[in-house]
């Protein structure tokens, strides 16, 4: 049997000249690792502040640009046509007489109808759909009916020369086909557009409201993370080079720690800009432009009471309805409501949550005084006093309803200042901030080659 021979022992591997030890030939690949790292996390950080700045903005663009402006935009438009139907009935009312009331009277009806176009041609250029641009189209073409109609009416009724009160049948057959093209189809049309970009506003609100405190918290996460890598990474190289920190990287970190409590405070603002320019801008604004709407139909509806003996009974409920649907009081009939009022106790209604503070009071005050007068106008109707009943509603009666008008402009025009400052508000931070971003990612990169170049280099 033959023995097998043993094998000499060999000789261990001897590396090339000038090649690095193990231990040291990693550590260049773990720097890199951790600068990859690390600049990953900055990436992330800066992405979470680039989204949620975008959504931010959209927001505010919807809601301050677009649909907001759009909204207010179609509730001028009800407001121009319950006026331009109101200003026809008083014409028809005045007969004969009041010269320089129904001068006045036309020419608010011609405003009022420049106005109607003009928020028709806004709706039209920020309709977003079609079938937003086929109801403003349907607007305009019953728009040119009506006034054909209450041309026709406001003719026969010159020609007519009639006393003061309800003008000759033939007139008042004409102006209520004008009226009932107006409410049946126009006001309603003009309501609905309304409805459909508050649709738009509130969604985008909605889903902003939620987005933008999740992005808030991603910024932060994201931001944590990236002074972690970067504090990670000063230590591992503090330790390996037997080092004090790198000033280069310490200002990195400071950096981005100042570009992370920068992008919280913007969305923070953002945030709450948003909700204050919806709630207590945009709202109460759409709010108050919608019961001065119908508080202008409503005091039309007191002409119509009046030239319209037939339909007169209907007029007073239309007129309760309205009354009521602006500030409610429980109450069967409309002498129960005007005592409910002059109590003025619990008010509810669209304008319950809007009649707060001094301004509140003066506008609840002014509506008072306006349904004062309508129960005297009314007494006046139903005595048989009509010369009286037209004196009184042209007079007492408009001037009472010009003071409550102008009550609610002024209380619609404290929240619009609201909601315009909080968009300019919410716009400026991120304009702000998107000058920030641009500068602290090229400073902070630029650091963190700083700081890592130079320990590379020293392997080379």
């Amino acid at each position: 049997m033959t023995l097998a021979q043993p094998q000499a022992p060999q000789a261990p591997a001897v590396p090339p000249a000038g090649a690095p030890p193990p231990a040291r030939r990693s550590v260049p690949g773990r720097i890199r690792v951790i600068t990859g790292i690390t600049v990953a996390s900055l990436a992330l950080l800066f992405g979470a502040l680039a989204v949620g700045s975008m959504t931010a903005r959209e927001g505010l663009q919807v809601i301050g640009r677009d649909a907001g402006p759009q909204v207010v935009a179609t509730a001028d438009l009800y407001l121009a046509l319950s006026d331009m139907d109101a200003q026809v009935a008083n014409v028809l009312v005045m007969g004969d007489q009041y010269a320089p009331q129904r001068a006045q009277a036309l020419d608010r009806y011609e405003a009022a109808r420049s106005r109607a176009n003009e928020a028709l041609m806004q709706a039209l250029s920020l309709a977003d759909t079609k079938a937003e641009q086929e109801t403003v189209h349907s607007v305009l073409d019953r728009l040119g009916r009506y006034e054909r109609l209450t041309g026709q009416a406001l003719l026969l009724d010159e020609r007519s020369k009639h006393a003061p009160g309800p003008p000759p049948q033939d007139v008042v057959l004409t102006y209520r086909e004008a009226t009932k093209l107006m409410r049946v189809q126009l006001l309603p049309q003009a309501y609905n557009l309304t409805l459909e970009s508050g649709t738009i506003v509130r969604a985008t609100y909605d889903e902003k409201a939620v987005m933008v405190p999740l992005l808030r918290v991603a910024v932060v996460v994201a931001g944590l993370l990236a002074l972690g890598c970067l504090f990670w990474l000063q230590v591992f190289l503090a330790r390996r080079f037997r080092r004090v920190f790198g000033p280069a990287l310490l200002v990195a970190t400071v950096t981005t720690a100042v570009t992370l409590i920068s992008g919280m405070n913007v969305l923070a603002q953002d945030e709450n800009a948003l909700r204050t320019a919806k709630s207590a801008g945009f709202d109460s604004v759409l709010t108050l432009a919608k019961a001065r709407s119908i508080s202008n139909s409503m005091q039309g509806d007191q002409s119509r009471y009046l030239l319209d003996k037939e339909w007169a009974d209907t007029y007073e409920h239309t007129f309760l309805d309205k009354a009521m649907s602006v500030v409610y009081l429980k109450a069967g009939n409309l002498r129960t409501y005007h005592d409910q009022v002059a109590k003025g106790d619990d008010v509810l209604g669209l304008l319950g949550p809007e009649l707060v503070g001094p301004q509140g009071d003066q506008a609840m005050e002014a509506y008072r005084s306006f349904q004062a007068a309508d129960g005297k106008f009314r007494e006046l109707v139903a005595s048989g006093r009509t010369n009286e009943a037209v004196a009184e509603r042209l007079g007492p009666v408009t001037q009472a309803f010009e003071a409550y008008d102008r009550a609610l402009v002024s209380l619609s025009a404290g929240h619009q200042a609201v909601f315009t400052r909080a968009i300019q508000t919410g716009e400026g931070s991120l304009d702000n901030l998107w000058r920030l971003l641009p500068f602290a990612i090229g400073a902070i990169g630029l650091l963190v080659i700083a700081g890592v170049w130079p320990r590379l280099k020293e392997y080379r």
